[in-house]
This record gives C-alpha cells, structure tokens and sequence, in this order.
C-alpha cells in the first residue's frame, strides 16, 4: 500500500518496515502481533507486550495522518487503568513534562446538572452522592479525582511511549478488511490508493497490502469498519442492537478571568434542556457538557442519543443552545472556537458486546476486539476511556499466553475480561441504555437504576426511531458547519472515489425526502450531504469527519461508510 501524506512522499507497508529494519522480522509484510487503530486500547495492547514480552515484534497503524487525528472525547479518565499501564512501562512517567502537560487537570468539582428551559439550572450532585452511598446504580457518575483531559493528546503520548518500547506505530495506513483462510484470520487487507472518482487506476495506484498476522487486535473505536466487517463474517451474535450517541464538541478560547471563574478542576455535566424537558418535550437521552483545558482553554460538547426521533435535529443545534443557557453563557461568552470535531460513542452495554456464537469469546480465535469496538461504555458513568484502557492491557496478557496456540487467544482474553473490572461494570449497567430507549428518559432513567433485576428489553435499531415530528428548539439561524469543519480541519485527496455511499437512491426520492425532509442533510456535522438538481447526494466527502452517524442514522438504513485512503479525516489535536 501506498501512503499519500500531505508532504506529497509516499510510503508502501512493506517498503517502511524494511527501512526501519525492525528486528526479528525478515518478511516485511508479516508482523506476530498487528493491532488496528492507535488509540487507548490499540497502545495500551502494545505497550503492555512490550513490557511482558520484550522479544515480540508489534505493529499498530492507523488511518489517521498523525497519532490524536482522529480521537475525540470529553474526555474524563479513571486514573488506576493508565496508571498501571505506565507503571509498569515507564516508571518515571511523572516526572514527564508530557504527564505534567496531559494530566494537569484532576477534577476537584463536579457539577451535575438538570437545566429547565434556558434560564433555570439544578445542581443535582447532592442526589447522586446519595444514590453512590445507597449503592444504586447512577451514583457511579461522580468525577471527583478524575482526570479531565484531551484524549488526542494522551493518544500522541502513548504512541510515543509505545515506539519508546520497540513497537511500530504506523499512521495514514487505513484497514479494508481482515483476510480469512477458511475459517482462520490470517492478516488484514490495506486500502487500495490511487484511484479516481470513477473507479480507474491512476498512474500512481497501488493495490492495498496485506500484513500477516498471528494474532489481530481490533482497536478502531466505535463502529469500526473492520471490526464489523469480521463480526459479519465470522458470524458474531450480539444479544441486543448497539445503540449510539453522538457528541459534537467545541474548544473555545475564553479570557483567563472566565477560565478562573471556571476553575481548571471542574466538570459540568447536565440534562435536560436543550434535549429533553419532561412532559411537554422535546425527550431525547443526552446532554451538555463542560470540561476546562489547557490555560485559558474550554471544551464545550452536547451528546444526544442516535434515536432522536425529531427528522429535523442536529446536534449542532442542540450545542447552540446549551451555550446560550444562563448557567453555561458566561463562562464563553466572546470566545473564540479553536477547534471542534464529532464522534459517535457506543452505548448499548454489556448485551450488545459482539460474541463468537459457540464459545462466547468478544473476538474469535486469534482476532480480539477492544474498547469502544467492543462497546465497552458504562453507561451508569457515561465513560468508557478506562475500559479501553483496561482492556488493551487484557488483550495483551492473552496474547502472551497464547503464543503457541493463537486460536486460543479470543477466548482467553475473554476470561480476562470477564474477570476484571470491565464486566464487574458492564454487567451493573447492562440494562441502563437499553431501558431508557424503551420507555424514554422520563420513566427511563429512574427504572434504569433497578439493573439486573430488569429484563432484557428488546429495543430498535436507532434508524428505525426516526419520525416526521420536528425539533421544536430549532435556532431560526442554521449552524455554520463549514466553520466546523474547518477548526476540525479536516481533509481528503480530493480525487478518490466518495467513501460514502447511498444504496438506493429511489428510496431517497420515494420514501425519505417525502415523509422526513433528506434528514442526512441535518444530522451530518459536517455538511457531506446536499441536494444537487433535486437528487440527495454525499456532495462533500472532503469535509467527512469520520463519525458515522449517517451509517447509523439514516431512515431507511440507505448509507453505508468505507474507509478513505489513509492520512484522510480530521486533524484532531486537543480534542
């Protein structure tokens, strides 16, 4: 494979290992250990070999052009998964001017609020410091000594960590698929580069690699496209649909006495408006959230449950207003967004975990999946980054002990999981998501702390929630998304073929425009879709942000996403 980089030089897989001469590895296309996607969990995979097994050779790529592209969260970290990671790999890793910069923010104040139209807010932390002393499930979401942090900057340092111990950490290599022989994976298929948008080989086309593996380790967030290509093929079940949120946030420079007044130990978490007001509407799960950054810096996000049924919101709308409620105005009033970006997160819990059928492995033989693949978010904490974390350092402990019998590997790692804390949480919080979408938030979330003793509720897709009600907050002023995605800064060779498909587009004429108004055009942060000469096409696939949510969104389940060549997508650095 080719890697086209912004420099203009390119690179195939094989070519960049040989250069490298990485030890103990003579076949350039071949590596023991290839983890897809270098975030948390893919890292904390191969930092932790690296610390048990220092003689195994390790590889990680991803489609991102530089480590942090392409990874957005809050984000609100649990501190005893990292730091076991980095105990054990770096033991001086607090004496680092990099923990110092990632780590400076530990919560010491933690606003949980419920906001009733736009001038009314409740602290309601006193209830749930009681719900945690009763032990009921909602009491989990308490922050304090927490690290509140830029998880595109704690991805940069643990890729350089990881390179630090002899791992390979390759960026702008975006993943197709995994290769099968008969039943067994045996490595993963490189996106072809070079292509037209019509199809045709450039001058310069280069047909995608494809790395040899004795294990796979799929670490590529939420809704990965590799990782549910393999749960297809390798027929895993999940016991309940995955649900999804999406979050859209902002980084927004403030003055340095609003950012005092913050307080860089602070969290705001609330409900409510602009997403849900009790009885009168509108009901979606969800809601705001402000985090302080680094000096004079604020990050300020809304995460709405992907099934909204209102066929004209977007959360960039919802967004607007909580930055213009009472509570949350002066603390960014006049400031200046720096950055922003959107993500999907995976919410249907411990039920909606992908399983091999037969053997209840997360993965099958030699392929795990990880973190926010696996859908490894507490929904009683709204967090998952510890998980990931966590689970990484599973994987790896699985892998070392089945170095002679990687079929194995899924299972083990499984056990490993179902030991540890990840399921301690995941199964206190199995039914949290799924009860809410059921009977929505008003009832929804006061049933949800019953837990285990609930039944299993069948619940939709999120696409089959939609309906032709509108959003009754809607702004008269539509979001500026080209300003968005320009802070995201993202980006795409503009002559490769669209990455995003719509399936039918008869249904687009004779079913969704009708009836819901082409609701890809509003949901989309990023403005991909537009009607061209009355047809809805993904006009702009530049601008993609690589969230997914028209994938998991659209109506009639008409959209289907494909990785781009690698080094496309948003250029993320402190979100």
């Amino acid at each position: 494979m080719k890697c086209h980089r912004s420099n203009g030089s390119s690179r195939t897989y094989s070519l960049l290992i040989e250069e490298r001469n990485v030890p103990n590895n003579n076949e350039y296309n071949k590596v023991s250990v290839l983890v897809v996607g270098a975030g948390p969990a893919g890292l904390a995979t191969a930092i932790q070999l690296r610390v048990l097994r220092p003689d195994i050779d390790v590889c990680v790529i991803d489609k991102a052009l530089d480590l942090g592209n392409h990874n957005l969260s809050g984000a609100v970290l649990e501190k005893e998964p990292l730091h076991s990671l980095l105990d054990a790999a770096k033991p001086d890793w607090r004496d680092t001017d990099e923990a110092k910069d990632v780590l400076a923010n530990v919560i010491d104040k933690d606003d949980i609020l419920f906001l009733l139209g736009r001038g009314m807010s409740f602290n309601i932390f006193w209830a749930l410091k009681m719900a945690k002393s009763m032990g009921i499930g909602w009491g989990q979401m308490i922050h304090h000594g927490d690290y509140s942090l830029s998880i595109s900057k704690l991805t940069k340092w643990l890729g350089n960590i990881a390179r630090e111990k002899g791992v390979e950490v390759l960026t702008g290599f975006a993943a197709d698929r995994i290769v099968m022989d008969g039943p067994t994976a045996v490595g993963v298929k490189l996106i072809d580069q070079g292509i037209d948008k019509e199809g045709h080989k450039q001058p310069n086309y280069v047909e995608g690699e494809t790395i040899k593996a004795k294990f796979i380790v799929l670490a590529e967030g939420c809704d990965g496209l590799v990782t549910e290509r393999f749960v297809e093929a390798a027929g895993l079940k999940r016991e309940s649909h995955q649900l999804y949120s999406l979050g859209v946030k902002e980084l927004i420079k403030v003055t340095p006495e609003q950012y005092a007044k913050f307080s860089r130990g602070r969290v705001i978490h609330a409900m409510g408006y602009p997403i849900w007001t009790p009885v009168i509407g509108p009901g979606m799960f969800g809601g705001g959230i402000v985090y302080a950054g680094a000096e004079d810096h604020l990050a300020v996000g809304m995460i709405v449950g992907l099934d909204w049924k209102y066929r004209n919101f977007n959360a960039q709308d919802a967004l607007v207003r909580f930055k213009e409620h009472s509570y949350v105005k002066p603390f960014i009033e006049g400031g200046t967004v720096v950055e922003a970006g959107a993500k999907m997160i995976p919410e249907g819990g411990w039920y909606a975990v992908p399983r091999d059928p037969h053997t209840g492995s997360i993965g099958k033989d030699n392929v795990m999946i990880l973190g926010d693949s696996a859908g490894f978010v507490n929904m009683l904490k709204i967090k998952g980054l510890h998980n990931a974390l966590e689970s990484g350092m599973q994987a790896a402990r699985a892998i070392v002990t089945c170095m002679d019998k990687p079929e194995g590997a899924a299972k083990r790692y499984t056990d490993n999981v179902e030991g540890s804390n990840i399921a301690k949480e995941m199964k206190s919080a199995k039914n949290a998501r799924q009860t809410i979408a059921k009977f929505g938030p008003l009832q929804g979330m006061p049933l949800s702390v019953l837990g285990g003793w609930l039944p299993k509720f069948k619940v939709e897709p999120d696409y089959e929630m939609m309906t032709a009600a509108p959003y009754r907050l809607k702004p008269n002023q539509n979001f500026d998304k080209d300003t968005f995605t320009a802070v995201a800064a993202t980006e795409h060779r503009e002559e490769q073929p669209s990455h995003l498909t719509i399936l039918d587009r008869t249904i687009c004429e004779t079913k969704c425009t009708p009836v819901y108004g082409s609701p890809c055009i509003t949901f989309c942060p990023a403005g991909v879709y537009e009607t061209i000469h009355g047809e809805v096409k993904p006009a702009n696939p530049s601008n993609c942000l690589h969230c997914k949510t028209c994938q998991r969104k659209c109506p009639f389940d008409n959209i289907r996403w494909t990785a781009p060549e690698g080094g496309g997508g948003p250029r993320y650095k402190r979100m």
